[in-house]
């Protein structure tokens, strides 16, 4: 299994361009090798089939980065095969626009975000004529992709609703999170970018899995608060549990031993963005990371 974190920004990326809190201030003087593109994921089992994860504004971007998604040489055939959408954000959904000049891809869903999609953020309707995609809600079943080679199990995370939909009375689960298994080899690995509480069925989908993509928005459960003069929300009333804490999800991470855990979707006001704080130095010697764009992870 070949996983490649594309983007680890949460909406807006690393600087935001109508920003300069501490952390974009200090992204811009360092240049683009401490920027973070919006959060997204690549992963296969076979060379010539990748799935996303999410498609984020940045996607053209991110596929143009990423070697193994290019094109054979005088052909317009990508080795793109699909997208599978955690949750109907904007920051999850709209890439999708910059797609619909490939070949066709079938797009994965809940069906809560799927009707969304139908209705108060029209996107099917907009792609439809372009012929460009085939969409599937995801269900409690898993999905056999790549010939079967590729399990994909979905896991119920919560009922939060895009802004745009909070007038939907779609039920949920409106977001979820991916288990990948390569039948052939045993590979596992989970991929949870949006993460408002943890249910006991992620837990029960990491029973054997060697890596986790885990929802590191915040640090704190007051960090927007700070960043803003106590104008943000909390952490967990945005829909992210905070990375510290004794309720947070390090201490759940640092007892799951030979699993390899990232932090993803890092929002601007993170200081784990920043290599030289003490966050991201109180990760050192544990099985936590912080990945910069481009990661791959081959096992």
């Amino acid at each position: 299994m070949k996983l490649r974190i594309l983007g680890t920004a949460a909406g807006g990326g690393l600087p935001q361009w109508n920003c300069a809190c501490p952390g974009c201030s200090r992204a811009r003087a360092a240049g683009p090798r401490a920027w973070r593109t919006q959060e997204c994921l690549a992963v296969s089992v076979s060379p010539d089939a990748w799935y996303l994860v999410n498609a984020s504004p940045d996607i053209r971007a991110q596929i143009l980065a990423a070697p193994g998604l290019a094109p054979p040489d005088g052909t317009r055939h990508t080795p793109l095969r699909g997208v599978l959408l955690t949750d109907g954000e904007l920051d999850h959904t709209a890439g999708l626009l910059a797609l619909r000049e490939g070949a066709a891809l079938d797009l994965y869903a809940p069906p809560a975000v799927l009707a969304a999609l139908d209705g108060p953020f029209p996107l099917r309707t907009l792609l439809a004529p372009y012929g460009s995609a085939r969409w599937h809600a995801v269900g409690s079943g898993p999905l056999l992709l790549d010939g079967g080679r590729l399990r994909v199990t979905a896991v119920p995370i919560s009922d939060k609703r895009p802004r745009y939909a909070s007038g939907s009375g779609a039920p949920g689960p409106w977001v979820v999170a991916y288990r990948f298994d390569d039948t052939a080899t045993g590979a596992a690995a989970v991929y949870a970018p949006s993460l408002a509480r943890w249910p006991d069925a992620l837990d029960d989908a990491l029973a054997g899995v060697g890596h986790l993509i885990l929802d590191g928005t915040f640090w704190s459960e007051d960090e927007m608060a700070w960043a803003t003069g106590g104008r943000g929300s909390g952490a967990r009333a945005m829909g992210h549990l905070p990375v510290d804490g004794p309720d947070g999800t390090l201490v759940r991470l640092l007892g799951r031993d030979g699993v390899r855990c990232f932090y993803t979707h890092l929002n601007n006001t993170n200081p784990l963005a920043d290599r030289a704080s003490p966050e991201r130095g109180a990760l050192a010697g544990t099985p936590v990371e912080v990945p910069s764009d481009g990661t791959e992870i081959e096992w």
